[in-house]
């Protein structure tokens, strides 16, 4: 019956939302999976905690062979979905789906005036309308880039398998079978990476903060950029704390444990003091890496990194 008074009605709503990566563990442990830590957090930085994606993977196989298969297999479910996806959940998709390929072209995230710009929006009701069904279906999120108070809002995209199917699977040919196998050590699989793995930590800041026991305490998170004198940075993750700390956090991926040298020990210097002298900041600065396997410490991880953190906090354990 397509009529009455009832008719179309919502009588609940409830937001689901992806699994964590610790949740995403014991979903696959219960299929009798025995992937390392590492492999969890690739399959996590393609298709996020999504249960959706997660149950097709096959325990039988290695982890790159599931993505290689997923992703770029003939009827690999990676391969096919992202337009179903948008379609599904929204009317005239194509709005929401040029406001995704925007912001997949910058990893911090765009003003409502550069996404109007990239994607020939007027700024008005229909821009508004689409941006917060995007955000409610945590396809991208909205914050406040750290200093600049609301005419700072930016928007993020934070949807593991957009960002991923936009990188390495669109434009694709369905003959290139074993494109993620042969192309592991391309730069822009090492750049993907990184970002990806950024991510992870903007998903799971509560993590961090527990790591760094500071979860009791106050705190607002953003990102950073700007300059000092000439000199630009940019802040991955800042952690801005009600007792007179700002935790600093730098995400650095690797397979193995991450080994600074002078030149990465000279950029992240150079970032605090950027830091320090543009927001003009009386409190504490501490440098926080965090690495999927953990930080080799040498004279020059020892002249400005404070602490560290591995991807072990992501699954649960302690510090």
């Amino acid at each position: 019956m397509n009529k009455g008074g009832l008719y179309n009605r919502v009588t609940h709503r409830m937001q689901l939302t992806p699994f964590t990566l610790r949740e995403t563990e014991a979903f696959l442990s219960a299929k009798k999976a025995v992937f390392t830590k590492y492999q969890l957090l690739k399959f996590y930085m393609i298709m996020g905690g999504i249960p959706f994606y997660l149950n097709d993977i096959d325990v039988e196989k290695s982890a790159i062979q599931n993505i290689n298969d997923m992703a770029f297999g003939k009827n690999g479910k990676l391969r096919t979905d992202f337009y179903g996806v948008y379609s599904s959940l929204f009317k005239n998709e194509e709005q929401h789906i040029s406001i995704v390929k925007a912001l997949a072209k910058k990893s911090m995230g765009l003003t409502r005036e550069e996404i109007a710009t990239a994607t020939k929006f007027s700024s008005g009701g229909t821009l508004t309308k689409v941006l917060v069904e995007l955000e409610q279906s945590s396809f991208i999120r909205k914050y406040v880039a750290f200093g600049k108070k609301k005419y700072g809002v930016l928007y993020q995209l934070i949807d593991f398998y957009s960002l991923f199917y936009l990188k390495f699977i669109e434009g694709t040919s369905i003959d290139d079978t074993n494109t993620w196998i042969n192309g592991i050590d391309d730069p822009s699989h090492r750049a993907w990476s990184g970002y990806a793995f950024e991510l992870i930590g903007l998903t799971h800041i509560a993590d961090i903060k527990r790591a760094l026991k500071i979860d009791a305490i106050k705190t607002n998170t953003s990102c950073w950029v700007g300059e000092d004198n000439g000199r630009k940075a940019q802040i991955d993750l800042v952690i801005d704390r009600r007792d007179q700390v700002i935790n600093l956090c730098e995400f650095k991926f690797s397979m193995n444990l991450y080994v600074m040298d002078k030149e990465v020990a000279s950029n992240l210097s150079n970032k605090l003091s950027v830091f320090q002298g543009n927001t003009k900041t009386r409190k504490a600065l501490l440098l926080t890496m965090i690495t999927p396997n953990g930080l080799k410490e040498n004279e020059h991880s020892r002249s400005v990194v404070h602490n560290q953190l591995t991807m072990d906090i992501f699954f649960g354990k302690e510090v």
